[in-house]
């Protein structure tokens, strides 16, 4: 079989807790935990889960804007955990990000055209920059005069447009998309999914998709994984995740999406998780989704459920759903 091309390896991300004068350090945000995972080229990723459960912080350092405390990101053969400096550069080129607001990952003071030629100087683009930037403008659905605008002469979903345009104009292999479609309205919303599938077909892109709305992440995705308190919950084929879930914090993500038919809707039972996610501080014994868990067992509380392999392609992290052990 080929390798993936993206190979998440035990990654884990810890952020130190300081307090008084001298700055000690007295506690640790566990953000990420021994966290695995394999994307291949072409596909689209999902990654799903509530807000704090480490979702942006495992893309940031996919992206090397944050650091792992623990494992390795292999990227195309190449272990790129370590790169430092001009060592880094060439992963620079090859991956980019689509942000969640369009307005806020924009400089208000460059027009459009400006803001995407920026990006084609820093990485030396050796053609001409103008007749780039142009094209483009007109890979993501906008015409040349957008290039003369500034952030705020255009909706959100042009800003957006601009923003995709950005993060191809280094010609990318990997984009990373972090919530890239919740701050828009859901018929624009529609637009810059249908955009996203265009351009991964047409370009053979790579996709790491972050999302809240399940219904978007069925439709773009063609794999998933769910994340709850920096953790994989269970991964699987997006048809197979939301037909057959098996962990119970899948079955409640699925459970909360609303029926677009009424009459479903209004007979449905819905189970509502109780009490809070956990402080990533202090994360639960076991299973950190446990006091949560309506099916929890005493050895949840005690022992962490590891990842395993339920059905080819389909895992899942918990005692529950875990295959009986064969000696």
């Amino acid at each position: 079989m080929a390798q993936p091309f993206l190979r998440i390896e035990g990654v884990s991300v810890h952020f130190p807790v300081r307090k008084g004068l001298l700055q000690r350090q007295v506690a640790e945000v566990k953000a990420v935990e021994n966290v695995s995972l394999s994307l291949n080229r072409g596909e689209a990723f999902g990654l799903v889960g509530e807000s704090g459960c480490g979702k942006t912080t495992l893309a940031r350092t996919v992206l090397r804007l944050v650091n792992a405390t623990e494992g390795a990101i292999w990227f195309d053969g190449q272990n790129i955990t370590e790169l430092k400096g001009a060592a880094l550069a060439p992963y620079r080129k090859r991956v980019a990000a689509v942000f969640q607001d369009p307005f806020s990952s924009l400089n208000p003071r460059m027009k459009a055209g400006a803001i995407i030629a920026e990006v084609l100087k820093v990485h030396q683009y050796s053609g001409n920059v103008n007749a780039r930037v142009i094209e483009l403008l007109g890979l993501c659905g906008l015409s040349d005069r957008f290039a003369d605008l500034y952030p705020h002469q255009m909706s959100g979903g042009q800003r957006q447009r601009v923003g995709i345009a950005r993060a191809l104009s280094i010609e990318p292999d990997l984009i990373v998309c972090d919530e890239a479609v919740s701050a828009l309205d859901v018929s624009i919303q529609a637009q810059i999914i249908n955009l996203l599938e265009d351009l991964r077909v047409r370009l053979n892109l790579t996709y790491l998709f972050i999302g809240h709305d399940l219904s978007i992440v069925r439709h773009l995705c063609d794999r998933v994984a769910v994340m709850y308190l920096g953790r994989v919950m269970e991964t699987a084929t997006s048809e197979e995740l939301f037909d057959n879930p098996q962990h119970p914090y899948t079955r409640a993500l699925i459970d909360a999406v609303p029926n677009p038919d009424p009459l479903a809707e209004a007979g449905r039972e819905h189970v509502a998780l109780k009490g809070e996610v956990p402080s990533p501080l202090d994360p639960p014994k076991g299973c950190v989704f446990h006091p949560r868990c309506p099916i929890a067992m005493e050895v949840c509380r005690t022992v962490e459920p590891s990842l395993d392999i339920l059905t080819p392609g389909h895992s899942a992290a918990c005692h529950a759903a875990s295959p009986p052990q064969t000696n």
